[in-house]
């Protein structure tokens, strides 16, 4: 599969398929884009840029094709950039009748498959056939609002064969934003769902009044409790202090744009999961994620602290301030 020459296309509407988007044809002459809603793809073209999300990133519409029918799409593309939430993978794909098998899959999804409980490649791998080594991840540090506002980010493009990663990070790689390539796919997906975790765990203490040195010892914690997990489901030799792993987990803990980290203030503050979802009007993939990756552990059995608080949260309704305070009984 020759990269170089392949069409892109971006199935998702939202602010981080729009940072991916502007990325991309600051390479590419053209892209295909999936919109589920042919309303916003009026309200696009009329206005020049996405209706909903990072308004102020102007695009030239005669340089996408856009699509309402996932297969069509599918069909015209070659190099297929998944930016949805992990929640809405398989409703999307679920009137699926074009093969993925021939495709260059690309998940820029930070959270696991429900109900399968799969990390997006391995999902792809088991359920759709597409061969491992045509599965890449793109991972952070990197928020869409800074893209949007061309501040310097770096992407980290994973894939089990990593000429294939150098190539497709070419169609990403412009003067705001720099690539890393790695052949860690698991460990770079899984530290992506983790550090969503960890940042409502962040925001809750955070909601709770808990102080800068507190949020500090939280995420020394967090890459270790990332280190454990990633080193039992997927043990290779990975230096966790990279910019996939733990610059990943730092921004999406401390910075202003952390959906996850927005949540779980609210949370902190004594919003309800539900009240809390409707006022962000963005999903939070660390809601999802944690349920999952706990029953993942129930095979491994690795010692997660914080995931258990964040879940003894949000789904057993446990008090924050009481469960955080038994948190920090056990972290050094």
């Amino acid at each position: 599969m020759d990269l170089a020459e392949a069409k892109v296309g971006i199935i998702g509407s939202g602010s981080w398929a729009t940072a991916i988007a502007k990325m991309t044809l600051s390479n590419e002459e053209h892209i295909n884009w999936y919109f589920r809603n042919p309303d916003r793809v009026k309200k696009f073209k009329s206005k020049g840029h996405n209706p909903n999300y990072l308004t102020s990133v102007a695009f030239d519409t005669e340089r996408i094709t856009f699509y309402t029918d996932v297969n069509e799409i599918i069909e015209n593309s070659d190099a297929i950039i998944f930016a949805i939430p992990s929640a809405f993978l398989k409703d999307v794909l679920k009137g699926l009748t074009i093969s993925l098998k021939d495709k260059f899959i690309v998940s820029a999804i930070k959270g696991l498959v429900p109900d399968d409980k799969l990390v997006v490649g391995d999902y792809f791998n088991k359920i759709h056939d597409v061969p491992d080594d045509q599965v890449a991840v793109i991972s952070g540090p990197c928020h869409a609002e800074e893209v949007a506002l061309e501040r310097l980010s770096y992407l980290t493009i994973s894939c089990k064969k990593t000429k294939r990663a150098r190539q497709f990070a070419s169609k990403l790689h412009c003067s705001f934003i720099k690539s890393v390539i790695s052949d860690d796919i698991y460990g770079t997906e899984y530290s992506a769902v983790l550090k969503n975790i960890m940042a409502v765990a962040s925001g809750i203490c955070h909601g709770l009044g808990y102080g800068d040195n507190f949020q500090a010892v939280l995420i020394s914690n967090a890459i270790q409790e990332i280190k454990r997990f990633v080193d039992t489901v997927h043990p290779i030799t990975r230096d966790i202090k990279s910019s996939a792993y733990l610059g990943d987990l730092l921004v999406t803990c401390y910075s202003q744009f952390s959906r996850n980290r927005t949540f779980g203030t609210m949370i902190g503050k004594g919003y309800s999961v539900k009240s809390a979802q409707f006022e962000m009007l963005m999903i939070a993939e660390g809601y999802f994620a944690v349920k999952s990756i706990k029953e993942i552990n129930e095979k491994y059995k690795v010692n997660m602290p914080i995931t258990e608080a964040v879940y003894n949260i949000i789904y057993e309704k446990i008090s924050p301030a009481i469960e955080i305070k038994l948190l920090t009984e056990s972290l050094r």
